[in-house]
């Protein structure tokens, strides 16, 4: 059973999330949290709330058990993106893009990988 969390506008670029995502891909729930808890990155932090949330729909909505999750899918796609103006030298004004984060990732029940495997 394949179940998703969302975490909607996360004010970090995709391509640092991204970077993190890529370290707990695949991995079983917990040990994905251990990974994301010594990950000295900022966009650690909404991953970790992301997974938990995804955890949390598994047990409460499909009475899934938390230990026999893993991550099958991770990935952040870009949202909108917030234009700022910085002044420069000479009158002139530079535009700074402050790029935004949709985050998924998909849960899926471990015995389901196993019954593929076969």
């Amino acid at each position: 059973m394949r179940v998703k969390a969302h975490s909607r506008y996360v004010r970090q670029s995709p391509y640092k999330v991204r970077r993190v995502l890529d370290l707990v891909r695949g991995l079983p729930v917990e040990e994905a949290e251990d990974v994301l808890r010594l990950t000295q990155r900022g966009a650690a932090v909404p991953i970790s709330k992301t997974l938990k949330s995804a955890v949390a729909n598994a047990e409460h909505n499909h009475a899934l058990d938390a230990e026999d999750l893993y991550i099958s899918e991770a990935f952040a796609d870009e949202g909108p993106t917030l234009k700022r103006f910085r002044p420069r030298a000479r009158g002139r004004a530079t535009r700074i893009d402050k790029r935004t984060s949709h985050i998924t990732i998909v849960v899926d029940d471990m015995s389901e990988l196993d019954e593929e495997v076969n």
